[in-house]
């Protein structure tokens, strides 16, 4: 704990003489999104909570860092999570065996591989003029299939830590994910899998496989005035503008 405070004064002491300020829009809305999106504080291990913004784009949905810590800086897509791709968890008793959820999120990351070189591969072909069109499956009413799921118990699989006991025991839809990990000061950053966990309207979670570790992230109840993107093209230069502050 103290080498982890000393590292947090070494990060924000470099930063003192250096701030900058960007304007933050709050992401916008559409039916079908999963959930509403907006900021949430989620839990970060050692590094206490954290303020992230959840937003949906088409076939994914994205968690950016509006605060940081001294591995991952404001700005950095933390999690990522794939709508085209639903992950089954097994009942209680196997979802505590960490070898089968590890199971099945490595086999959804090797169908997202295999898609992910077809696509490629097709793509090449158009280009060469032979070979159909490879086809995209667009996204669904998850929103609304949210909705109508009944939950289902969840329990942490055993070995995965978290920094918060009192999460939710039931869920309605998961999803497989990766999120960013990185050294201090942001080195050999890198993508993982993970897993999505919807609870709620105003609660998910992430378990990063490689960490064995969990996130809750909970849904922030202020009000914000004038704080609406003008468009959704405004919010998504937004996004790559606080990123490439730290990128």
């Amino acid at each position: 704990m103290q080498e982890l405070i000393l590292m947090k004064f070494i990060y924000t002491s470099q930063y003192d003489n250096c701030l900058t300020y960007r304007r933050i829009y709050l992401p916008p809305s559409h039916p079908d999104d999963l959930i509403r999106p907006g900021l949430f504080k989620g839990t970060y291990g050692s590094h206490g909570l954290e303020i992230v913004m959840l937003s949906f784009h088409g076939k994914h949905a994205r968690v950016t860092k509006i605060t940081g810590d001294p591995n991952i800086p404001a700005g950095q897509q933390t999690v990522e999570i794939d709508l085209m791709h639903r992950i089954q968890l097994p009942n209680v008793e196997n979802l505590c065996n960490f070898n089968e959820l590890s199971r099945i999120v490595l086999e959804a990351q090797e169908q997202v591989r295999q898609e992910q070189q077809q696509q490629q591969e097709g793509r090449t072909e158009d280009s060469e003029g032979s070979g159909p069109p490879t086809e995209v499956r667009e996204p669904g009413n998850e929103g609304a299939a949210a909705l109508k799921e009944e939950p289902v118990q969840f329990v942490l699989p055993v070995g995965v830590s978290s920094r918060n006991e009192n999460y939710p025991r039931t869920c309605r839809m998961c999803f497989y994910g990766t999120g960013l990990i990185a050294g201090h000061g942001f080195t050999s950053p890198e993508r993982t899998p993970g897993v999505f966990i919807l609870f709620d309207e105003d609660r998910f979670g992430f378990i990063w496989l490689e960490l064995k570790s969990f996130s809750l992230y909970s849904r922030v109840q202020a009000t914000f005035r004038n704080a609406d993107a003008p468009s959704p093209q405004a919010f998504e230069e937004m996004l790559k503008n606080i990123q490439s502050l730290t990128s």
